[in-house]
Parts: C-alpha cells; sequence; structure tokens
C-alpha cells in the first residue's frame, strides 16, 4: 500500500493557480460505476444509501477544509506524477465495498494518473477513524515523495493515525469540523501501546508486536510544538515530504533532523519522551484520557539494587529513540536528585509537576540533576535511547542496530522508583 510500481517523480511548483469550487470526476480511478453521489472534492460511489454518502461527504469535506485549505497540505486531487501545482484538479473517489481481506479499509493508487482513491467497507464508511485514516493515505501519496521509499513504509500508518486524531480532536480543525457540522470525536491514543510499550523503537513495524499504529503521538507532539523547537509546529507538515532527499530512502527522522537543525533530533526525542511522562504534549483529550488510565499503565521498567540503586530490566531495556518513563516517589518537599549512566548515549529528563499542573522539564546532561519539589508535587523520570547519529532503518525488517536495548542504572536520593 504504501509501495507502487517505480515511477519517475518530477518536481513540485510551491504554489499554484487557484483551485476550482469544483473539482473534476474522474470514474477512471479505481472500478468507476454508475450509482454516485459528488460533493466539491470528492464522489462517493455504491453507498449504502443518500445518508450515508452524505454522512462520508460531510467528514471528507471537513478533513479536506482542515489539511488542505487551513493548514496547507498538498490537494489530494493532484496527480503524484504531475510538474506543478496548477491542475487539473480530481475528484477523490470513494467505494463502498461488501469487505476487504483483512482491512476495514484500503488506499490504492493508479500508476499511470497518480491518483488514489479510497475503498471502505460498507459498516465503516461514516466512521471517522477509518475513512479519515484512509484519506491521511491519500494526502501522503500526493505528496509525492515517500513512494517507494521502504524506510519510510511503517510511518504511513503513523501520519495516517496523526491525521484520524487531528481530525477528531484538535483545535486545529475546529472551524473545519463545525463548517460541516461534525462533532468533535474521542481521542485514538492508546496509552497501553505508547507508554506501556515505550522502550520499542520510536515506529516499529515488527508484525503483531509493533506500534506503528499507535506512534502518531510523536508526530502530535511536533505538530502542537509545545517547546516552541525552530522547524517544528504546523510547517511540519508538508515539509517532511517536501524537504524528503529524493529517492534517497531516507528515514522521516532524517529528514526532520534537517527541519529542526540546528537542535538535534535527540534532543526532540528526549522531550517528547519526557513530555509523555503526563501527556503533556497540546492534545486535552489525550492528557484527560491518560489521567483517566494511568493507574493501570505498565511502568515496570526498573529492578532495584538497594539503597536507591536500580537497574532496567532487561526486556524493557530501551531500543532506538524508545524511552522508560519511571514514575518518582517523591519523599517530601525538597530536593530530587538523579544520576544515570548507560552503556551507550541517552537523553534523560526529570519531570516535575506541580500540584496546579504546571510542569518543569529538567535536561540532565551526562544524566546527572536536580530538582526542588514541593508538597504536593509529582515526579518522573524519562531515560531515551538517543544515538549520536541516526541510524538508516526499515521499521518493517528491524535489525541489532536498532532492537539492542539500553542497559542503564539509576541513582536516586529523595525519590524512589
Amino acid at each position: 500500500m504504501r509501495s507502487s510500481a517505480p515511477v519517475s517523480l518530477l518536481v513540485t511548483a510551491a504554489a499554484g493557480l487557484a483551485p476550482p469550487a469544483q473539482f473534476t470526476p474522474n470514474p477512471r480511478v479505481g472500478p468507476g460505476g454508475t450509482r454516485y453521489k459528488d460533493s466539491s472534492h470528492f464522489r462517493i460511489y455504491a453507498a449504502t444509501n443518500d445518508a450515508v454518502a452524505d454522512g462520508a461527504i460531510a467528514m471528507l469535506e471537513a478533513a479536506y477544509s482542515c489539511f488542505v485549505d487551513d493548514l496547507g497540505w498538498r490537494s489530494p486531487g493532484l496527480s503524484f506524477k504531475q510538474e506543478t501545482d496548477d491542475g487539473p484538479w480530481n475528484k477523490l473517489n470513494v467505494y463502498q465495498v461488501d469487505s476487504l481481506p483483512g482491512a476495514a479499509a484500503n488506499t490504492p493508487t493508479d500508476q499511470t494518473l497518480g491518483l488514489a482513491w479510497l475503498n471502505v467497507v460498507k459498516t465503516y464508511m461514516t466512521e471517522p477513524s477509518v475513512v479519515v485514516h484512509e484519506f491521511g493515505h491519500a494526502l501522503t501519496y500526493c505528496e509525492h515523495w515517500w513512494i517507494d521509499q521502504v524506510r519510510t513504509g511503517a510511518w504511513w500508518e503513523t501520519v495516517a493515525n496523526f491525521v484520524a486524531d487531528t481530525y477528531l480532536t484538535s483545535n486545529l480543525c475546529a472551524k473545519a469540523r463545525a463548517k460541516f457540522n461534525q462533532g468533535e470525536g474521542s481521542t485514538l491514543i492508546d496509552l497501553k501501546k505508547v507508554i506501556g510499550d515505550s522502550y520499542q523503537v520510536i515506529v516499529d513495524g515488527t508484525r503483531d508486536t509493533g506500534n506503528y499504529y499507535q506512534a502518531w503521538p510523536f508526530l502530535t507532539y511536533m505538530h502542537n510544538n509545545p517547546d516552541n523547537i525552530t522547524g517544528l509546529g504546523t510547517s511540519m507538515f508538508p515539509a517532511v515530504w517536501t524537504k524528503y532527499k529524493r529517492d534517497s530512502n531516507e528515514t522521516p527522522l532524517h529528514v526532520l533532523e534537517r527541519i529542526v537543525a540546528p537542535t538535534k533530533m535527540q534532543t526532540v526525542v528526549g522531550r517528547y519522551w519526557a513530555r509523555m511522562a503526563f501527556v503533556d504534549i497540546g492534545s486535552p483529550k489525550a492528557q484527560a484520557q491518560f489521567t483517566s488510565q494511568r493507574k493501570t499503565l505498565n511502568y515496570s521498567n526498573l529492578d532495584s539494587q538497594g539503597g536507591g540503586r536500580y537497574r532496567v530490566k532487561s526486556a524493557r531495556r530501551p531500543r532506538y529513540m524508545g524511552a522508560s518513563i519511571i514514575p518518582l516517589k517523591v519523599n517530601s518537599a525538597g530536593s530530587v536528585v538523579v544520576n544515570v549512566t548507560a552503556n551507550a548515549p541517552f537523553t534523560a529528563t526529570l519531570v516535575v509537576r506541580g500540584a496546579d499542573g504546571f510542569t518543569r522539564y529538567i535536561s540532565l546532561p551526562n544524566g546527572n540533576g536536580q530538582s526542588s519539589v514541593k508538597s504536593g508535587d509529582e515526579a518522573a523520570l524519562a531515560v531515551a535511547n538517543t544515538p549520536n547519529s541516526l541510524v538508516l532503518f526499515d521499521p518493517f525488517q528491524l535489525t541489532a542496530e536498532t532492537n539492542t536495548g539500553l542497559d542503564y542504572q539509576i541513582l536516586l536520593s529523595g525519590a524512589t522508583a
């Protein structure tokens, strides 16, 4: 789904003619059909009835309005093979189908025309977590540059779920949702995976155990940019595509490294995991879910060695750009002092959250640092596996270079883990 027959891609113009109010239907994209319903940017084929078609249209037009009109992503009505953004603009075809093998929906492409279409199983036609997810794939296809780049493959699902959750929950899409009478939805965040298995490679495509569908909060953190890191924020999309080195098969982390320079990606990843200690990533719905679920999450990362010393469990050693999130029990008002040592480069951050919800992030250079704490404060420690150089890796084919965990030890005073 993320790969296609080799295509010769052309440089896209940054700006083009204004798109028409009504895009042109193109029944050659996908199987076509004689029963359909049109909107400005979409054609819905074979919907069960008008109510289903109207529901799908309202949802998709709201998503289009948010990502293309408001956030400036490239229109999926444009071919990924065309040289400029001057058109023609094609309606995105959406086909209701009875079933798909092992999927609720998928996004094929026409390699001659350079256009995607959506197939959606009939029971999911008005379910945004499915349909807007697939729309996210169409948005990625139309941006050209990740097609046939194997090391981006797993990230397509990460991006698609980021698109779906942003549509459902973010204030960035509030105006677009209101325009098409679409309500705010529930977050898709899976904290049992993102926090409970935080030690995994940051995007892990391993069959049955990977996290590539659940890893999207990393994108949400960077998109919301609560740490005001230059290069991040809403401009990171479409920059992750437009700044991709053509036909390089580099990873998205390599693109991001150029986008955030001179900040290091190791710093970005370390701060992301620190903010996940209390899910402080600019998503109120995700943080509310954390508040309700935190007591059920797996934080069993350490073995006590006695005397305030701890060592990471061998099975939960953080892998490439993964982390341990460690809640701390503050002994009393005073200071928490931390010393982290490890067998490889890492980024450690002490997190202190006040009773008022204000959260401080204390970087620990060389693993050492401290912070004052008051009565009622909560604290946590995040230790991320951040090698000095980024690794060229395929999340679907992890090797020892990315899948070997960070062996670290901690010495604490003023708190216990």
